[in-house]
């Protein structure tokens, strides 16, 4: 009996132990979990904030100063430069919010490959219907399976997720240039828009000054009704022409609102800076080293990276064909023929590979990876083309403005002839008067020849990734974290 007694109060120790150690277990694995936290979408506070953005925002500052490494004063700036304003884009811009979440997404997937297999625990309790009179007829077991990846498998996830993490990066770089891009061309449009406006405003005036001088003439008989029906029409057609300026120029500042990312009121009242704009390097130092800019293009490097990342799981699927070991150590306890037993036991297992050698993944991996090289060889191709026809487009650009400034040179010194006529009363003020609609058209042609060679430099510096004589890319954003603007007060 004492026997049986204490058998029984080991037994209930044990138990109690067991049961101890394996909700301790429990609670500490629990204690590190991650809980869920909502966060639900506002719509309408989202679009309030929209609404709110500004060029004064105090979150803009202290972005600006860590972008540009120096603390803007006055501020805001009295007058924003073509840099300041692609600064205020990255901040603000959605796009660029959007790759640095896929960014975030792909940096979490490494720490995701790199996770190691949790173990299994399983408990298996078994119940002796023919157990004595006072004997426990449950007997308690507890198995582990604690798996473990053979042949680099880990390795090659890890290499692939860092590799397509990296093609993330690019694509943050690749988005940052184009909003770059996007900001230049709507200022390059709004400067050309302006200029335009007020060359033809004074085209009009001129225009309408030769219709009254002709009328005149026509009242004193000195001229006929066909001429001054000709100048009315060349008239109304400059009206019409500065009509569509003053729409243009509308036109324009709503892409620079929308190319920055802040609603239109918040440019009223600004001044812009249009220095680095104007200047137009040759074509030998706007692109110094095309194969260099080829080689370091965003889109470029991507497919690389992508490529990259298909070798790796090319890697993986083959190291699949070797199976993973599981081991199986186990414990139980009970009673046996009345006697309390404790015992282990220790397995081990694993797949064996006769039905297939993961042959059908391995193929999808090989396929893939020849569809990432042809897409690489494909962006290379395209990247080397768009190079080629910007630098082509950039000289004719170069050449054309060469031409508009030597016909404009000439138009000013017929100007100041015709001018120096009539002040000696060697011309009538009607010569004058059309002299100045000539100089304004050929005013109207050279800032249409500026404009794309403008754009036809940014055109190139696009398809280099790369400021115009800059030895570096400049595709990739100041900071590694992304703004976000309707998170502040």
């Amino acid at each position: 009996m004492r026997g049986r007694g204490t058998s029984r109060a080991q037994s209930a120790w044990t138990h109690g132990l067991l049961t101890a150690s394996l909700c301790s277990m429990l609670l500490g694995a629990l204690a590190g979990c991650t809980s869920f936290r909502a966060r639900p979408i506002d719509v309408g506070r989202r679009l309030d904030a929209l609404e709110a953005r500004r060029l004064d925002d105090p979150g803009l500052r202290r972005y600006m100063e860590r972008a540009l490494h120096r603390s803007p004063s006055p501020w805001p700036p009295r007058s924003w430069s073509f840099e300041e304003l692609t600064v205020a884009a990255d901040y603000f811009h959605a796009d660029l919010a959007v790759a640095w979440a896929k960014l975030d997404a792909a940096r979490a997937a490494v720490l995701t490959a790199g996770a190691r297999p949790n173990p299994t625990l399983a408990l298996s309790p078994s119940y002796d219907i023919s157990a004595e009179p006072g004997i426990s007829p449950w007997t308690l077991g507890f198995t582990l399976d604690i798996p473990i990846e053979t042949a680099g498998k880990r390795g090659y996830r890890i290499a692939e997720a860092q590799h397509l993490a990296n093609a993330a990066r690019l694509g943050v770089a690749a988005t940052a240039w184009k909003i770059r891009s996007h900001v230049r061309s709507s200022l390059i449009e709004w400067q050309a828009a302006e200029r335009s406006e007020e060359i033809l405003r004074r085209a009009l005036t001129a225009g309408r000054q030769a219709v009254d001088l002709l009328e005149a003439r026509f009242a004193s008989g000195e001229a006929s009704a066909r001429e001054v029906q000709l100048v009315r029409i060349a008239a109304d057609k400059a009206a019409l022409q500065w009509r569509d300026g003053q729409k243009r120029v509308s036109q324009a500042r709503l892409a620079a609102s929308a190319a920055v990312g802040v609603p239109e009121g918040a440019l009223d009242g600004i001044e812009l800076s249009f220095t680095a704009l104007d200047a137009l390097p040759s074509l030998a130092d706007a692109a110094p080293s095309r194969r260099e800019a080829l080689l370091n293009r965003s889109d470029v490097l991507g497919a690389l990276a992508d490529y990259d990342a298909t070798e790796s799981a090319l890697q993986l699927e083959i190291a699949r064909q070797y199976p993973d070991v599981h081991l199986g150590p186990g414990f139980s306890h009970g009673f046996v023929a009345s006697e309390l037993e404790n015992e282990l036991s220790f397995g081990i297992s694993l797949t064996l590979p006769v039905l297939n050698l993961n042959r059908g993944p391995i193929a999808e991996a090989e396929a893939h990876r020849e569809e990432a090289a042809a897409r690489f060889n494909a962006v290379q191709a395209r990247a080397i083309a768009q190079v080629e026809e910007a630098s082509s487009s950039y000289r004719d650009a170069l050449a054309k403005l060469d031409t508009a400034d030597r016909l404009l040179g000439e138009q000013r010194e017929r100007m100041r002839s015709v001018q120096g006529l009539f002040d000696a009363g060697q011309a009538d003020r009607l010569t004058l008067v059309q002299a100045q609609g000539e100089l304004a058209a050929d005013e109207l042609a050279r800032t249409q020849a500026l404009t794309e060679a403008q754009l036809a430099l940014g055109a190139l510096e696009d398809a280099m990734q790369r400021s115009a004589g800059s030895s570096r890319t400049d595709g990739l954003p100041a900071r590694d974290e992304p703004p976000t603007p309707e998170t502040h007060p």
